[in-house]
């Protein structure tokens, strides 16, 4: 038979005080409703005997709050965002909040049916890598007055607080240094450009080689092929028709691995021949040969910006009262792969 759990007026009948007593008491709200620190002693050190765990849900039906916070993201098993949840949720945990992660896929149909979702389990707040589609549906959460942090992209044109990396000038200055190291041929392989951190990446890498008088050698995969598992025929097509490529810049490290894995597969030497750089760093660059030069993103200020915007969004009346868009930079970890060969 299944153990009925302790209730708060399980403890009130034990210690013959009143239920209200012992919710102030366990609420923290002791001092502040004049309770004696005899009383509140007694009360805590009983809760702890019995292991009392206070239930969450009839807590969040009184209290309007949950304490749970949902960071949605592309995809949860890619290197950059697994670790920057891993620090998100170490914040969250010291401010007193669980952290809840999903993945879109960067499809609008799963990103609203899980914010439906979690919005109807009244979840406190979101922090959304949002997919292109969902606009209208961020736009309805604001003015429901959910507190949500965009995170690596934004909507033009709508008033929502985020947090992303200056992408033009993480993508200029890496496309820059291929270029100073004598690249002349720079191969482009990204995600096409349909939302506003790619737009930046192939807008700083296209600035950078308008600017020093190149051609630009661009491939732009549709997110959903790469998805669909078809984007690393579309490279290996990619570098067997630009023969003339001394050096590539992948725009993600997804794009990158697949890359490397065709160098592999059909031309080994390729690794030591091009330039190469990838956007977003990986633990296993540094023990490649050679090593790989890439775009870091910073994890810990990235994270700690989006805490810092949501806390005070989940005490605000009015979450529209202030909107900060923070924009933060990368930096270029320059390895041996992008030096002069």
């Amino acid at each position: 038979m299944k153990k009925k759990p302790v209730s708060i007026r399980n403890i009130a009948d034990e210690l013959k005080i009143s239920v209200t007593t012992v919710s102030f008491v366990l609420n923290g709200k002791a001092k502040e409703k004049h309770i004696s620190k005899e009383l509140t002693k007694k009360v805590l050190d009983y809760a702890k005997l019995i292991n009392y765990k206070p239930n969450q849900i009839a807590q969040s039906l009184r209290t309007g709050k949950s304490k749970i916070l949902v960071f949605m993201v592309e995809d949860i098993s890619n290197n950059f965002f697994a670790k920057l949840a891993r620090i998100f949720e170490d914040i969250a945990y010291d401010k007193g909040y669980k952290v809840i992660f999903c993945s879109n896929e960067n499809d609008d149909e799963k990103s609203n049916e899980l914010i439906t979702l979690f919005n109807f389990r009244q979840v406190d707040g979101f922090v959304i890598v949002p997919s292109p589609g969902i606009k209208d549906t961020i736009e309805n959460l604001i003015k429901d007055n959910i507190p949500v942090v965009l995170l690596d992209r934004f909507f033009d044109g709508l008033d929502c607080n985020s947090v992303v990396i200056d992408n033009e000038k993480a993508s200029f200055d890496a496309t820059q240094h291929l270029i100073d190291n004598q690249f002349k041929n720079i191969g482009f392989v990204t995600i096409a450009p349909d939302q506003s951190q790619m737009e930046g990446r192939l807008s700083g890498y296209i600035k950078a080689i308008d600017e020093n008088g190149l051609k630009p050698h661009t491939l732009e995969i549709p997110y959903d092929q790469v998805y669909k598992g078809k984007g690393k025929e579309l490279v290996r097509k990619f570098f067997e028709e630009e023969k003339d490529l001394d050096a590539v810049f992948f725009a993600t490290n997804y794009l990158t691995q697949t890359g490397l894995e065709i160098f592999k597969e059909n031309n080994p030497s390729l690794i030591n021949d091009l330039g190469i750089i990838s956007f977003d760093d990986n633990d296993m660059y540094k023990i490649y040969s050679p090593t790989i030069t890439s775009v870091s993103q910073p994890l810990n200020d990235i994270s700690t910006k989006l805490m810092e915007i949501m806390l005070p969004l989940l005490k605000k009346k009015d979450v529209t009262e202030t909107t900060h868009k923070v924009m933060v930079n990368a930096e270029l970890i320059i390895r041996q792969s992008s030096l002069s060969k």
